[in-house]
């Protein structure tokens, strides 16, 4: 399958489209999936990949995970050396929370082939806004319905891009924050141990990992 991904938007283009177009796209390839999952999941979670690398800032995410280790302060405060590690040690972070998520996001999809995706806000975007959040209802199985949040900030180019996701109130960059602050202070500070060591599957929260 041929996937069209979605154009990086410039300063006239709002947010809100670029979620509308991103899920769109996405629930095509969730629903040809069962095709030819379990014989080649690759294909799937390399379709969902190529979507989803034009809409969320996989850098920014991971840095904001990093949270105050991977900080402007804490750059600034850091020798050449110290620097030139940090920058190493966000760079495979950001690899690996990219996998990581690409996976865990893909297969909770399967189970919501067929379902109707509602963007519910109303409101005017400020044109010279740095962020916005777009709110989207997931109506699944059995009369369920998903609360998602996408928040949304702009880069230099004036793009919008995927900085977070809230899920029913679970804040997944606040959760892994402060899983990766409660590893870090448990191996001394040792950001590099943090960041060879983490699981994304064992770090995502178990009301998410039971829907």
């Amino acid at each position: 399958m041929a996937v069209t991904t979605v154009a990086a938007a410039d300063d006239s283009t709002g947010p809100t489209p670029i979620i509308e177009s991103t899920t769109s796209q996405i629930m095509t390839i969730v629903g040809e999936a069962p095709e030819y999952f379990d014989a080649d999941p690759d294909r799937f979670y390399d379709e969902i990949g190529a979507v989803l690398d034009q809409t969320i800032d996989w850098r920014g995410f991971a840095k904001g995970v990093m949270g105050e280790y991977a900080s402007n302060a804490r750059y600034r405060s850091l020798d050449d050396d110290g620097r030139k590690a940090l920058r190493e040690q966000l760079e495979s972070f950001t690899t690996i929370m990219k996998s990581g998520l690409i996976r865990t996001y893909a297969k909770g999809l399967l189970a919501f082939s067929g379902s109707k995706f509602e963007i519910v806000d109303d409101e005017v975007i400020d044109p010279d806004a740095r962020s916005a959040s777009i709110t989207q209802l997931v109506y699944g199985s059995g009369d369920r319905t998903y609360t998602v949040r996408y928040q949304m900030g702009r880069s230099r180019d004036g793009s919008w891009r995927l900085r977070n996701l809230i899920v029913a109130d679970i804040n997944l960059g606040q959760i892994y924050q402060n899983q990766f602050a409660a590893a870090a202070k448990s191996s001394g500070g040792d950001v590099a141990k943090v960041v060879a060591e983490w699981d994304i599957s064992a770090n995502l929260p178990e009301d998410l990992d039971s829907e």
